[in-house]
C-alpha cells in the first residue's frame, strides 16, 4: 500500500519543485529583459532582482527600482564620505576634494529624488516632459557623481581607492537607472496605462 502513496507523493513534491522553479525563472526572465538596455547587466539584475515579483513587464515600476536602488547606494555612499570627514583621513588635496564630493552627493540625492518623485506622478498629457526632466536630473546625478571622481584624478592611497571604487558603483547604478528611464520614454503609452488627473 505504501508504493502507490509514495509514488503519489513523489509526483506531488514534483510538480511543486517544478512550478516553483518556473515562477523563478519567470522572475528572472523579468529581471533579465528589463536589464538588457542597460551598460551594466549583471549590476542591474543583482540589484534588481528583487524587484521582479512586482515590476514584472513594467518599464515604469523598472524605472522606478532603478532610481530606487540608485538612491539607496548614494545614501551609503555619502554616510562613507561624512565619515572619512569625521575622521579626518585625508589631508590637502585629497581633504578639499572629498568636501567637494560631499557636495556633489547631495546634489545627487536630490536629483535621484526628484526623478523618483517624477516617476510617481506619470501621466500621458504629461509624459514628454517628465521623460526629459528624468533625462535631464538622472544625467544631473551622473555628472555630480563624475565630478567627485575627478577630484582625486591621479591620487593613490587606500582611503582614496575604496572611496573611487565606492563612487564609481553609483555611477553604474545611475547608468542603469538612465536606461531604463530611456526604455519607459520609447514604451507605447497605451501599454503604460498611466492616469491622467
Amino acid at each position: 500500500m505504501a508504493g502507490p502513496n509514495m509514488f503519489m507523493l513523489f509526483m506531488l513534491l514534483a510538480w511543486l519543485a517544478k512550478s516553483g522553479e518556473s515562477a523563478s525563472g519567470n522572475r528572472n526572465n523579468f529581471v533579465r529583459d528589463a536589464c538588457s538596455v542597460t551598460t551594466y547587466r549583471d549590476l542591474c539584475i543583482h540589484s534588481l532582482a528583487p524587484f521582479s515579483k512586482s515590476a514584472r513587464n513594467s518599464p515604469g515600476k523598472w524605472a522606478r527600482a532603478g532610481v530606487s536602488v540608485t538612491i539607496g547606494e548614494v545614501k551609503n555612499v555619502t554616510q562613507f564620505l561624512y565619515k572619512l570627514k569625521r575622521r579626518k583621513l585625508m589631508r590637502g588635496r585629497n581633504r578639499l576634494a572629498l568636501l567637494d564630493c560631499i557636495e556633489c552627493f547631495q546634489e545627487t540625492i536630490d536629483e535621484l529624488h526628484m526623478s523618483l518623485g517624477i516617476l510617481r506622478r506619470l501621466s500621458a498629457r504629461e509624459f514628454d516632459r517628465q521623460m526629459d526632466d528624468l533625462t535631464t536630473f538622472v544625467s544631473a546625478a551622473l555628472t555630480y557623481e563624475d565630478t567627485c571622481l575627478d577630484g582625486f584624478e591621479g591620487q593613490k592611497a587606500t582611503q582614496v581607492d575604496l572611496l573611487k571604487k565606492r563612487v564609481l558603483k553609483t555611477t553604474y547604478l545611475a547608468s542603469n537607472a538612465l536606461a531604463l528611464i530611456n526604455k519607459l520614454a520609447t514604451t507605447s503609452l497605451e501599454s503604460l496605462a498611466l492616469a491622467d488627473p
